[in-house]
């Protein structure tokens, strides 16, 4: 063998090797991914899934309604955390379904459509390692999905029997002219239901149980609330030290007014011989705000949600009560891909707030620091869609 022929041999043997190791890394790679799939990622997305599926039963039986529990699956509410139905009925717990209001409700995609797309998405994740392993699906079964609410695909259309009366021929009154006359006429008239009503919001669906009340002048509300949140800074009072109303700035304002709102809503709850427990009121409505804004955005919406200490607030949102997060949780982002998906989450959780205020509330209390794929920043984009 030449000289030259050793050497190209070599270089030849060299790279074969290098191939080896590279492959041998990557299939190293693919290994630690497919185990990751078999004791982490599967795991997690069954018992999501089987989560999901008792959460919609459950709702459908409390509800008493396929579509309504189809209508919270379809708008977000639903995420498999375990923790769905005492989520929902917690929020709803001040109010009904208003009657009928799911006679004709269609939704856009069924659950089993849903379903199958988040299956398409969990599994496309793992292609890569589904090529090299043998892997397993959801574990929830065909019959499981085929045994919740399935509607026919296309719109929905009635078809009903219309007979119009007949007209007997008349004289116009002095004249000798005749009308003509028409016989009883019977026709099929067919009536078609697009399937679009899964994008109404939740206040065509449910009303409040108790109502609302006018709960007392704002002096007592004022005192009520003074309690909580700070809002004892801003009571104004007359020269005998009696409150006479509320003011402050900026978020406070609206975190008031928001505050008020709820207190309203389940005011309800404790009246009695005409008159509302401020007290008690007051109480109840600081949860519940709490619940529904800051609570829902650290357990549902992002992660590592926290209030911005005032020297790291920029000069715009100085004294505002900000806050920061490391972006959209992986559940919200995989529930709700694309922007649009998000937008259409973040307004349906604010229009079932009930007030202009709490739906403010919620926007103001949203991370600074957070951008929808395009580059637009979610709470200046929620700011401006409840001005």
């Amino acid at each position: 063998m030449s000289a030259f022929r050793g050497i190209l041999t070599g270089f030849g043997m060299a790279a074969i090797k290098d191939k080896e190791a590279k492959d041998n890394a990557k299939m190293e790679v693919v290994k630690a991914a497919g185990l990751d799939y078999h004791t982490n990622q599967l795991p997690a997305h069954k018992k999501a899934e089987t989560n999901r599926a008792q959460a919609y039963s459950q709702l459908s039986s409390i509800f008493e309604s396929e579509e309504a529990a189809d209508y919270f699956d379809a708008n977000g509410f639903i995420t498999g955390d375990g923790k769905d139905v005492e989520r929902i009925t917690k929020m709803l717990e001040d109010k009904g379904i208003k009657p009928d209001a799911f006679k004709d409700y269609v939704p856009t995609e069924n659950y089993g459509d849903r379903y199958k797309q988040r299956q398409t998405d969990f599994e496309s994740r793992f292609d890569v390692v589904k090529k090299t392993f043998d892997m397993q699906g959801s574990g929830i079964g065909p019959s499981t999905v085929n045994g919740l609410l399935t509607k026919p695909e296309g719109d929905i259309t009635t078809t009903e029997q219309v007979t119009t009366p007949a007209v007997e021929a008349q004289q116009i009154e002095g004249t000798p002219i005749m009308t003509s006359g028409t016989p009883e006429r019977t026709e099929e008239v067919t009536t078609t239901l697009p399937r679009s009503t899964s994008d109404s919001p939740m206040s065509d669906f449910f009303i409040s149980k108790i109502g609302s009340f006018n709960i007392g002048d704002e002096s007592k509300i004022a005192a009520a609330a003074s309690s909580y949140r700070g809002f004892d800074q801003g009571i104004q009072r007359d020269a005998n030290n009696a409150v006479v109303g509320f003011s402050m700035d900026g978020n406070k304002n609206i975190e008031y007014n928001a505050f008020k709102a709820v207190m309203n809503q389940v005011s309800g709850k404790y009246e009695k011989d005409d008159k509302v427990s401020l007290s008690l009121a007051a109480e109840e409505a600081n949860t519940v705000l709490y619940n529904q804004t800051q609570g829902t955005l650290e357990s549902s919406i992002v992660t590592d949600y926290k209030a911005q200490e005032l020297r790291d607030q920029d000069k715009k949102n100085k004294g505002l009560n900000t806050y920061t997060s490391s972006g959209f949780s992986k559940s919200f982002n995989s529930q709700f891909p694309s922007d649009q998906n998000k937008i259409d989450a973040l307004k349906n959780h604010m229009d079932s707030l009930g007030t202009k205020s709490e739906a403010q509330y919620f926007a103001r209390s949203f991370p600074v620091d957070v951008d929808f794929v395009d580059g637009t920043n979610v709470r200046e984009f929620l700011l401006n869609i409840t001005r």
